[in-house]
């Protein structure tokens, strides 16, 4: 069966409304950290299981959330952590490594896994894009990433 994963980091504690209307029908969604407060997770989980990491802005309410979490969705194995420096050596056993910190939308392969930092789609900081991800996963298990882009004024 199809299915879509909303993939996103560095909400710093602002949910913009064009992100929740792609949360609709999603499968679950992935948060990178840094989410900031704790209704940021209530709103999100009103759409779809949400599988989330702490960010290093995360602070007291946050510290049950793990710092690294391995998942799958739809067939998909996941490792997610806020910074990409905390990526383990050797790498773990995952399709896709997610991770988020530096609110730059970042993809590309490293020996066969997909690395993928979702930019942020919180508070825009560093005059930076506004951005998450969009996972397309097929019925054969193969996936294609939408980058999503909010026009900013």
């Amino acid at each position: 069966m199809s299915a879509t994963i909303a993939i996103i980091s560095d909400t710093h504690g602002l949910l913009r409304p064009e992100v929740l209307a792609h949360l609709t029908g999603v499968t679950c969604i992935l948060h990178a950290g840094d989410i900031a407060a704790p209704d940021v997770l209530t709103t999100l989980e009103q759409y779809a299981p949400v599988h989330v990491v702490r960010g290093n802005n995360d602070k007291e309410w946050a510290e049950h959330i793990p710092m690294t979490l391995t998942v799958e969705a739809a067939g998909v194995r996941f490792f997610m952590t806020h910074k990409k420096r905390d990526i383990p050596v050797p790498m773990p056993d995952a399709d896709v490594i997610v991770f988020g910190h530096s609110h730059k939308y970042a993809e590309f392969d490293v020996k066969g896994r997909l690395f993928l930092n979702p930019g942020s789609c919180g508070k825009r900081r560093f005059d930076q894009e506004i951005t998450f991800a969009m996972m397309h996963v097929a019925d054969d298990g193969t996936f294609t990433v939408e980058k999503i882009t909010i026009p900013h004024e």
